[in-house]
């Protein structure tokens, strides 16, 4: 049996159930690769799995880091990669579960940016977004590195910056190095299992019901309780779907109903995104549920896919 498998496909698909029920089968610890649920005290909106949902199996890489924190996937993979070693060591199963594919496919891969020492780059360009605008920065980044300019939205200023910041601190563009860094064999070769619906109204219909869900749980009051305690409504934490449409709305900028549409939409949009990012993955074998099908065949075909890949 491979002692590794990776869990993934968009939010509300039910990667979290699967890789609980699997760590009981095969000896598991979830490792959790969601750049949100990172975050601690940020656990409605992220949809973090609760004492009940982890039936206690051990789920790692969860509250890690306090909200004000500009965490990065570099960072994630050196900690995570420690934590998926260590369950190996132990001759467990390591079961990476989680819909971010940038951080995923980072730690499987195990190469990634080491962090820059601070030399006052990002802190240049984050002033000259703030004075010149995305836009400006987006045109340089097209001028350095048009692949990276076309991969990237105008919104995702985190990127842009980052993308700016390699080519600044190293002269290698952030496209040649991940063309380089992509031949080297990945330091991890897991089993990748997708998930995804034969409907994709069901798969809409499921966001829905899990941002009814967040509201019915205390969503807004989670968000108060963050912004009372000082934690910065721009920082990276609280630009997530699910918490920057309602900080939004408590400033008065719209109602709560109107924020939750605006979530399910949002969240409905991501959901595309991650399903174009996984489906390049040729490794994943996906397990498509039907409508009316629960979670039940969804573990059959991922038991079938375990058994004909037993190695």
């Amino acid at each position: 049996m491979n002692p590794i498998i990776c869990i993934a496909g968009p939010t509300a698909s039910g990667k979290t159930a699967l890789a609980v029920e699997l760590a009981k089968e095969y000896n598991g610890e979830v490792v959790s690769c969601d750049s949100m649920q990172v975050y601690k005290r940020m656990d409605i909106g992220t949809a973090k799995p609760t004492p009940e949902e982890r039936q206690g199996i051990p789920h790692h890489m969860i509250d890690v880091a306090e909200p004000w924190e500009d965490y990065s996937v570099s960072r994630y993979c050196r900690e995570a990669t420690a934590v998926v070693e260590d369950i190996l060591t132990r001759g467990k199963t390591a079961i990476i579960a989680g819909g971010t594919g940038l951080y995923m496919d980072s730690l499987i891969r195990g190469n990634d940016f080491a962090p820059f020492p601070s030399t006052g780059v990002r802190e240049r360009l984050e002033a000259e977004a703030d004075r010149a605008g995305m836009e400006a920065l987006l045109q340089r980044l097209r001028e350095i590195d048009p692949e990276a300019a076309e991969r990237l939205h105008l919104s995702d200023r985190k990127r842009i910056i980052r993308a700016l910041e390699v080519y600044l601190e190293t002269g290698e563009t952030i496209t040649a190095h991940n063309r380089r860094t992509q031949s080297v064999p990945p330091r991890f070769s897991p089993i990748w299992l997708g998930l995804d619906f034969e409907s994709r109204a069901e798969l809409y219909s499921r966001i829905d019901r899990r941002v009814d869900v967040m509201l019915e749980m205390g969503l807004v009051a989670e968000i108060q309780g963050l912004l009372s305690s000082g934690i910065p409504e721009k920082c990276t934490a609280m630009q997530a779907i699910g918490y920057k449409e309602f900080t939004a709305a408590l400033e008065g900028a719209g109602t709560i109903l109107e924020a939750a549409d605006q979530v399910r939409l949002s969240s409905r949009h991501y959901a595309k995104r991650q399903l174009t990012w996984f489906r390049r993955n040729k490794q994943m074998h996906w397990l498509l549920r039907k409508p009316g099908e629960g979670s039940e065949e969804i573990l059959r075909q991922a038991r079938q896919v375990l058994q004909e890949n037993d190695t």
